[in-house]
């Protein structure tokens, strides 16, 4: 339960997080693009992603599909399905593409 609790805190701001992945953390604040296939995932009902994360359309350069499902914030347990139909679409576009 620390473990988890500590993450949300590191997430909204509230806590810091490891030291030694501070140059991770800088290299994603810089907000690179995307190029993986990629498709994003946001439950209707998420009561920690008010909104859901459609903005961030613009950060995939590849292959990207964005999908709002009947859910709340566990989605594979949620709609294990809906889960899975992501998991399968990136595999496929992936075998496309030779990945």
């Amino acid at each position: 339960m620390d473990v988890v609790i500590h993450c949300y805190r590191c997430s909204f701001g509230l806590d810091a997080g490891d030291h030694a992945l501070q140059p991770l953390e800088d290299r994603l604040a810089q907000k690179p693009t995307i190029t993986v296939p990629t498709v994003t995932l946001d439950g209707a009902t998420d009561p920690l992603k008010p909104g859901g994360t459609a903005d961030h359309a613009s950060m995939f350069v590849g292959l990207q599909e964005h999908r709002i499902v009947d859910a709340g914030h566990n989605l594979p347990q949620q709609a294990p399905q809906a889960f899975a139909d992501a998991v399968f679409k990136v595999r496929d576009w992936s075998a496309l593409r030779g990945l």
